[in-house]
């Protein structure tokens, strides 16, 4: 009989304990419901960048990225951001794609404009700038480089 007390008592100290880890890493990651209000981005590519990404402004986490899909239409990538409902952004706000570093993960970078007219919810940001491809831009530079010194002396 006390073993079996024994026992039932380790296990509810390690479900205790077990929930308490659950807690603390769903309070300090920040992994919520999103909240606020949702604006959409059409982007050529939003490479690196998936749901749950940040959304940025002036460094500052100002919102979420809750889903991205193909326009079967345009073949753009349209991105749907939830949004501090605080924030209230001009009609001609940028966004863009950005990375943290080289190694770092991607998010979307914010820039408000100055217009008096605010994009309402549902609405969506129509200037944007897609990722530069590092991989491609170095492939550029390798190239140029190669070509440069392959060529012929000017006599």
């Amino acid at each position: 009989m006390g073993k079996t007390l024994i026992e039932t008592v380790l296990g509810a100290v390690v479900l205790v304990v077990g929930a308490f880890f659950v807690y603390f890493a769903y309070t300090s990651t920040g992994v919520s419901a999103v909240k606020g209000y949702e604006v959409s981005a059409r982007f050529r590519s939003v490479a690196g960048l998936n749901t749950g990404n940040d959304v940025k402004m002036a460094g500052i986490k100002v919102g979420t990225v809750i889903a991205t899909r193909i326009d079967p239409a345009t073949f753009d990538a349209v991105v749907t951001l939830a949004l501090d409902p605080k924030l209230k952004l001009p009609v001609d706000t940028t966004a863009r794609v950005s990375s943290d570093g080289l190694l770092g993960g991607n998010f979307v970078a914010i820039d408000p404009g100055g217009d008096d007219k605010t994009i309402p919810n549902g609405g969506s940001i129509t200037e944007t700038q897609s990722p530069i491809d590092i991989v491609q831009l170095l492939n550029k530079i390798i190239d140029r480089a190669v070509e440069n010194s392959t060529a012929a002396p000017a006599k």
